[in-house]
């Protein structure tokens, strides 16, 4: 480690040393080569063309010569300037080498792990695909499943679950060609339509486009009826300027809704937006009763846990409801005890990216 810090300050001061000689040289040169007297020999040169040209007569030639040859010959008698090295300057650019490897090592020394060996990438990725993958970030999560798929291409799962890692390390793109990847090994598999459905939308920056509006048109012929499939088919119509279909459809599907979901504010809140109405003011009553059911599907999943439907619903009620720290905290109960079953830990993450109630 100290070989590289003596290596860095020697290349410094001989990066140094380059440009000062070099400024010496230029200085030395422009010295040896008066650029007055350049001027003057090619104005001769311009009078010469000029009346080769026609466009000069001999005598205006002659007094035009004459008198650029008076100007070169005097400038050739003047005296040529000797330059001089500023030292103070010199000095101050070999300080400024000297001090900033010398700086950098004592930042390094203070913040810096110089007893920690190199950890090329490979061994990193290594090292987090032998450990347990619950503990790792996202992004080195996605890492890992990226290797995976690549040496299993055919692996649908392996893809689902890669795009819903990306999604979650805020790579969007990623998560999209992931989950495009996935719909088109296991093309009958519904979830895998509704995540690549709301991965296109968050690559579109929240908007129903016609990628996320073909996804979940897959997603309705596979599961007629399905919520989100008919919520944001409507929303693409609404974002196409088809307004009164879109609020037709949404009030269909709010009606086919019971009257205790929790998704109804969101179905609601979206209707108003269409019209341009001011949100719905839910009735105290209402949210109340809602809170008291939810509050006692809490209390049954405390007695009885294992129930991976019940918790489910409860992180999504959560969700809804805008109760972020309950929330998380049920979903990480949850995640964490159905860690070994991938189709409960995708609809508690599902569960956990649920519209907040308006």
């Amino acid at each position: 480690m100290f070989l590289f810090w003596a290596l860095a300050g020697v290349l410094a001061a001989a990066a140094a040393a380059l440009i000062l000689m070099r400024a010496a040289g230029a200085a030395t040169g422009a010295a040896d080569a008066d650029p007055a007297q350049a001027l003057y020999r090619r104005q001769l040169g311009e009078i010469d063309e000029l009346a080769e040209r026609g466009l000069m007569g001999e005598p205006e030639r002659k007094s035009a010569h004459a008198e650029a040859a008076r100007r070169l010959l005097s400038a050739a008698d003047a005296p040529v300037q000797p330059w001089t090295p500023d030292t103070k300057a010199r000095g101050a650019v070999l300080l400024a080498v000297a001090a900033a490897p010398a700086a950098a090592l004592g930042l390094y020394l203070n913040l810096g792990s110089p007893g920690v060996p190199d950890q090329p990438y490979a061994q990193r990725l290594a090292a987090w695909r032998a450990g347990d993958l619950m503990q790792l970030t996202p992004p080195q999560a996605a890492a890992v499943l990226r290797q995976v798929t690549s040496e299993r291409p055919r692996d649908a799962e392996g893809f689902r679950l890669l795009g819903m890692v990306e999604g979650a390390a805020q790579n969007p793109l990623g998560a999209v060609r992931a989950l495009r990847k996935a719909s088109e090994l296991a093309p009958q598999r519904p979830e895998i339509w509704q995540m690549l459905g709301e991965a296109e939308i968050v690559a579109a920056g929240g908007k129903v486009d016609a990628n996320a509006a073909v996804a979940f048109g897959r997603l309705a012929a596979l599961q007629p009826g399905n919520p989100s499939a008919r919520f944001f088919l409507a929303q693409a119509k609404a974002d196409a300027g088809r307004k009164d279909q879109a609020v037709s459809e949404l009030q269909a599907l709010l009606a086919d809704m019971p009257a205790a979901d929790e998704r109804r504010g969101a179905v609601e809140a979206s209707i108003a937006r269409i019209r341009g109405e001011s949100e719905p003011v839910r009735d105290p009553a209402q949210q109340a009763m809602i809170q008291g059911m939810v509050a006692g599907l809490a209390a049954k999943l405390k007695t009885n846990p294992e129930n991976p439907e019940g918790w489910v619903r409860l992180v999504r009620a959560y969700a809804v409801l805008g109760d972020t720290a309950k929330r998380d905290e049920a979903y990480a109960s949850a995640r964490a005890r159905y860690a070994g079953q991938p189709q409960v830990v995708q609809q508690l993450d599902e569960a956990a990216r649920a519209e907040q109630m308006q």
